[in-house]
């Protein structure tokens, strides 16, 4: 959720060769290391997509706020934040029926965006930290595309990816409730992104914070990275799900990326060069 101005990482002449990229978003001033052009195509994780809240965002402590200044102005009880913790990652609306069962959904989606807007005037809400967007850039200048899908509405996205926001030029599609046919947890959300890209599942990552947006990677055959930053959940909850890596910290998921790559390599080996002396012994029994 935002268009909060953050001061882009400045660009320096270069990056020190000591310097590992899990390590670019605590070097300032930085850029992103670039590879070759000859080797961007051999990269197997060709497509990271993001889930907004509490990923690169963290909003939870400070939606409550935003949702409970809703009620209030049509009139409702305050929700609890064991509530609204308990329902968070769902799509807003969806949610609220459970935070304040009966409530008018058009009454509080306008009372909603007033508060929201003001939270978002004032730099409360959707400010992205400096060391997410140089993850991202980094991400990119690997050869990477960087896309967003959230249990967000169009309206509630529009500000982050306005040409003014700096997630803009850094996205290359956001995929939003109002574009696509289902929601997380259902696997087919993916639906969309992955018939516009034409790139296969493996070769993607979904990066989010709940159990549900792994059981929606999981059923799209989409690696799974969960981002435990907001402390809202504990790799427990992730039990019952494929989860690729844990990231500490958003930032993280560059460092994350580099190792499973590395890992499908050296898993790949083994049956590369089995294959080799298979043929070699073929060809020996086809000489004698």
């Amino acid at each position: 959720m935002s268009s909060v101005p953050v001061v882009e990482p400045r660009i320096s002449a270069g990056l020190r060769t000591d310097t590992h990229p899990s390590d670019v978003a605590d070097t300032f001033p930085v850029r992103a290391p670039t590879r070759p052009a000859l080797f961007r195509g051999l990269a197997s994780i060709r497509l990271v997509v993001l889930d907004v809240d509490d990923t690169i965002v963290l909003n939870e402590a400070v939606s409550f706020e935003i949702e409970n200044g809703a009620l209030d102005l049509v009139g409702r009880l305050p929700m609890s934040r064991a509530t609204h913790r308990a329902t968070w990652g769902m799509p807003l609306l969806e949610a609220m029926e459970y935070r304040s069962p009966g409530v008018d959904p058009e009454a509080f989606g306008i009372a909603f965006r007033e508060v929201f807007f003001r939270y978002h005037a004032a730099g409360l809400v959707d400010v992205v930290p400096q060391q997410n967007l140089v993850a991202i850039d980094v991400l990119r200048g690997e050869g990477r595309q960087v896309m967003i899908l959230t249990s967000r509405s169009a309206i509630e996205v529009e500000h982050l990816i306005v040409e003014s926001a700096p997630l803009a030029s850094r996205i290359s599609a956001t995929y939003h409730l109002d574009r696509t046919r289902h929601a997380k947890p259902d696997p087919r959300v993916f639906d969309e992104l992955l018939a516009d890209t034409g790139i296969d599942p493996a070769d993607c990552l979904y990066v989010g914070d709940t159990p549900g947006d792994a059981a929606a990677a999981n059923g799209a055959g989409i690696p799974f990275v969960a981002c435990l930053e907001s402390e809202l959940r504990s790799r427990e909850q992730f039990d019952g799900h494929q989860v690729a890596a844990y990231l500490a910290t958003f930032p993280d998921i560059v460092g994350a990326v580099l190792r499973l790559e590395r890992g499908r390599r050296a898993a790949r080996r083994p049956a590369d060069n089995g294959s080799v002396i298979s043929n070699r012994v073929a060809r020996s029994a086809s000489a004698m």
